[in-house]
């Protein structure tokens, strides 16, 4: 048997932790819809976002089904569009927008950023242009088993985060998906929004976390 449930039941478990209102009114944009970034898409969803915004330009190949989530039938779609289709079995009335496409300055962005790119290079390309519009600002980076989440959402934090965006050559060698799980990519998902979801209840924020899973390391700045 099916069991009915309502709109107002779903969120009940979550709507002393998800000011739904305030989300409501937050357009989310999700650069980058790899390990990271599709598992950031999904819990947004999850949670009751209710518009979407997927930006990335690559196509679905076989090791993403292990670490990045996506599924066998997924194999040579558009990750924006297979990360839609997984958004619509959560919730059919999330309103996502799709851009196939690498990220161009002259997109128009939500007031809700995640930054889930490769490299240090693209992360400083976008932020010189979204960095700039944007409310919330969440780069999650990954690499092995070690996680490091940076947000942004003053003046004070614009300057910290600007002194993590060091040259591509001083960055630790490899990207995201040279070494990666899905575990890892789905807390560092986790990471991002509970930020944002501080955030949006006027908590102040964690600026710069950094994770270690084998070591158990958990730093704070």
């Amino acid at each position: 048997m099916i069991t009915i449930t309502t709109d107002q039941s779903r969120f009940a478990r979550q709507q002393d932790l998800v000011p739904r209102e305030r989300l409501s009114e937050i357009q989310c944009t999700v650069i980058g819809v790899g390990a990271i970034g599709r598992q950031v898409a999904l819990q947004l969803a999850s949670i009751g976002a209710s518009h979407l915004q997927l930006i990335d330009f690559d196509d679905v190949e076989m090791t993403n089904i292990t670490t990045q989530g996506y599924l066998y039938e997924d194999i040579d779609r558009r990750k924006v569009d297979a990360t839609r289709s997984a958004i619509e079995r959560i919730d059919s009335s999330v309103q996502v927008q799709t851009v196939y496409d690498r990220y161009r300055a002259k997109l128009k962005l939500g007031g809700a950023v995640f930054c889930c790119v490769d490299s240090i290079s693209a992360r400083a390309a976008i932020w010189r242009t979204a960095g700039q519009v944007c409310s919330y600002w969440c780069d999650g980076r990954m690499l092995g088993e070690i996680i490091r989440v940076l947000a942004v959402t003053d003046a004070n934090h614009h300057s910290r985060y600007g002194e993590t965006l060091f040259t591509q050559s001083e960055a630790q060698r490899g990207s995201c998906t040279s070494r990666s799980t899905i575990y890892t990519a789905s807390i560092a998902a986790g990471m991002m929004v509970h930020q944002f979801t501080r955030w949006l209840r006027d908590i102040p924020i964690d600026c710069d976390t950094t994770l270690n899973l084998l070591a158990g390391e958990w730093t704070l700045p």
